[in-house]
């Protein structure tokens, strides 16, 4: 088997360009209607598709890598990202675009495959630190990728953004087929076609409705029909999952109070962390007249990008932190760090170092709170089951971010100020901002101390040889 420390790297890169698939239309996306010759409502399908596909096919990917080889569904995701990028590459109008950035989507499931990996393949000792480098990739991807898509827009066509992910997607899928050794462990029985669909069907219509209300109006007839419709969905999907054999998800294992508490955790985290990259750019971007702080998107990006490189330096001693005090309190320190975070700004954002520091905590509270959610979930779990809990794991900060992005979107939108024409969010507005992500980290935290201590009797876990 090639060296463990040679697997860690293929998959922490693998989660890298996972990542880097939300923030590479960023630097185009505000252009997208005149380069596509689209309305703005059409483009805005750029960014909610890909939203759309990872959190639909990240926990069914994860229930198939579980049965059929968490390896072999990596690099099926990965071809798949590499054909998107293709598509994307070559398309002039809006649908090849939609179709590319779906595709894209896939590869989010990576992150989790990669972590159940990590639990099949590792030394016990070594498995919290890896686990905390992968997740770790979840920030760092993005704030990483943001210059480097700013500067590949401003000095080229915006197609080459599309080259290169699938230049990377093609990279990536040669590591993986070279250092990542086949998954032995397999969880018998048929796939639960039935119940991927029915899941697909009511995330969609949940997910639909969460961010596109403030395009389609909350009270609208397609919103209603979508959040009602999906919700109506799942709970019949959660009825036939429990009464069958082999279900996509074991909702009995989704139940157990660790479990449980840590994916509604999740969810709250992904809030407050998906609040801050949208509302710090905005700041940091919006002309001095209006009272922000005139920077470009690249310089923009460069304030915001120590939260990821935080994520990456703090992911060894979370791994430490770990195994001394356990994952439970890792997180509780995550939540605390983004309240502190949030309270920061409420105070001090009126200098462009004032961001710069709140972006650094940021990045201490989601480089501990993502690096223990695994941990505290594959604690809980039959080795069995690893794949699709952390693909659930994932399928809820999903749901985080995405209600963010709606919450937070539809504040911006709503407390406006009419300059020189143009509508621009007032600094009520982004107080408000800051309160709602600050609520999110004391419900993370709420939650994180509910959470029990000890490891969970189900786990059982063979000692690997180093």
């Amino acid at each position: 088997m090639p060296p463990q420390g040679a697997i860690v790297a293929v998959l922490a890169i693998a989660g890298l360009a996972s990542s880097f698939m939300f923030t590479l239309v960023v630097p185009i996306q505000a252009k997208l209607p005149e380069l596509l010759n689209a309305s703005r409502e059409d483009t805005a399908w750029v960014v909610t598709a890909t939203l759309l596909a990872a959190a639909v096919i990240t926990p069914i990917a994860g229930r198939l890598g579980d049965m059929y080889g968490k390896r072999r569904i990596v690099l099926v995701l990965l071809a798949v990202l590499v054909a998107g990028s293709v598509i994307a590459a070559l398309s002039t109008g809006i649908a090849g675009l939609i179709v590319g950035r779906t595709l894209q989507g896939a590869v989010t499931g990576v992150v989790p495959l990669g972590i159940s990996i990590l639990r099949d393949v590792l030394h016990e000792r070594r498995v919290d630190s890896a686990i905390a480098l992968i997740s770790a990739t979840l920030g760092v991807g993005g704030a990483i990728g943001l210059p480097i898509s700013a500067l590949i827009t401003q000095y080229g066509d915006w197609h080459g953004l599309f080259w290169v992910s699938a230049g990377l997607g093609v990279a990536v899928f040669a590591l993986v087929l070279w250092i990542v050794p086949v998954s032995v462990l397999r969880t018998a029985g048929r796939f639960d076609y039935v119940g991927a669909a029915g899941l697909t069907v009511g995330l969609l219509g949940v997910l639909l409705a969460i961010s596109r209300g403030n395009e389609w109006g909350w009270t609208s007839l397609p919103v209603l029909a979508c959040g009602v419709g999906g919700i109506l969905v799942l709970l019949v999907w959660g009825w036939y999952e429990l009464r069958i054999d082999g279900p996509l998800l074991d909702l009995r294992v989704a139940a157990r109070r660790p479990v449980l508490l840590t994916n509604l955790a999740s969810i709250a985290m992904g809030f407050a962390l998906f609040a801050s990259n949208v509302v710090y750019p905005q700041m940091l971007e919006l002309p001095v007249a209006t009272g922000g702080f005139g920077l470009s998107l690249f310089g923009a990006s460069l304030i915001v990008m120590p939260a990821g490189i935080m994520m990456m330096i703090l992911s060894p001693y979370s791994g430490r932190l770990a195994r001394t005090v356990g994952p439970k309190l890792l997180l509780v320190l995550g939540a605390v760090s983004l309240i502190v975070s949030y309270g920061f700004t409420l105070l001090l954002s009126t200098e462009v170092w004032h961001l710069f520091v709140a972006n650094v905590v940021i990045g201490v509270g989601i480089g501990f709170g993502y690096a223990a959610m695994p941990m505290l979930i594959m604690r809980s779990v039959p080795q069995t089951e690893t794949g699709a809990s952390n693909g659930l794991n994932a399928l809820c900060r999903s749901l985080g971010t995405s209600t963010a992005a709606a919450v937070i979107g539809a504040v911006l939108a709503t407390h406006v100020v009419q300059i020189d024409g143009a509508a621009v969010p007032t600094a009520d507005a982004f107080r408000l901002s800051f309160v709602l992500g600050g609520v999110a980290a004391v419900i993370a935290l709420a939650v994180a101390l509910c959470i029990p201590r000890a490891r969970d009797p189900h786990e059982r876990r063979p000692s690997l040889p180093e």
